[in-house]
């Protein structure tokens, strides 16, 4: 077995066994809890506490990537290239503005819970898909648009069958920043009630209880070496076979 398939099945192990046997770390995690204090965090499930985190992830990165991927083939079609800058400045407010003031300003809005979470993990997750997709679609050769036109192909089959197929491996990569990303800014979510791993962190800190705080850590970042990994390895995949059936396409 290559060493990089044995660290992702020690990781998922790893993972699996946090969540669903927490207490089989209670001696580890005990010398970090002071005062007789509990070492495993038993408020709430912490399979649950990360499906919920999942979910609210994986939501607000399915729409903001969406939106980042429409907004991004919008501003390299000539009618939109003068939309450009503006589209780009849009972007960027998600990562200027630091996710907790973007939460501040959503609560009043639509309240607590999970609706300002994800209005702030969507604006955080903009820009990595919309540059990736920008730089995925101007990075096709001349000569392969020039191709799929000498075809008689629409713009919109061109955009379909060849530009976004060749661009996929790219605009993968930045939905992989984005997606890891949030999978650490949602930890933030339960500072406005909602619930997820940050539970967890928020819950050492309010006791100073390290062993939470290092649980609630541990847990989300196996969870984002393995998203990582995972949408590498998707990634890695579309590239192989978009580089197979590039010539087939044009």
């Amino acid at each position: 077995m290559k060493p990089a398939a044995f660290a992702r099945i020690l990781a998922l192990a790893l993972l699996l066994a946090l969540l669903c046997r927490p207490q089989w770390f209670a001696p580890l995690f005990a010398p970090l809890a002071d005062n007789g204090a509990p070492a495993i965090y038993d408020r709430a499930s912490l399979l649950d506490l990360t499906l919920a985190h999942l979910a609210m992830v994986a939501g607000a990165s399915i729409v903001g990537s969406v939106i980042a991927l429409l907004l991004g083939i919008f501003v390299t079609r000539p009618a939109g290239a003068e939309f450009l800058p503006l589209a780009r400045t849009i972007v960027n407010i998600g990562q200027t503005f630091p996710p907790v003031a973007v939460l501040a300003l959503a609560v009043p809005a639509v309240g607590f819970g999970v609706k300002p979470t994800l209005i702030a993990l969507i604006l955080y997750g903009l820009l990595p898909v919309f540059e990736s997709t920008i730089t995925g679609l101007k990075d096709i050769p001349d000569e392969t648009i020039d191709a799929a036109r000498g075809m008689g192909m629409s713009p919109l089959r061109q955009l379909f069958s060849v530009e976004l197929p060749l661009a996929l491996p790219v605009i993968l990569s930045g939905i992989r920043l984005s997606v890891v990303i949030n999978l650490g800014t949602a930890t933030l979510g339960s500072t406005v009630a909602a619930k997820g791993l940050g539970d967890v962190i928020i819950a050492g800190l309010q006791t100073s209880n390290t062993a939470f705080i290092l649980q609630g850590g541990v847990i989300v970042g196996l969870l984002a070496v393995l998203a990582y990994d995972a949408l590498g390895l998707a990634a890695r995949a579309v590239a192989r076979h978009g580089a197979g059936g590039a010539p087939a396409a044009v």
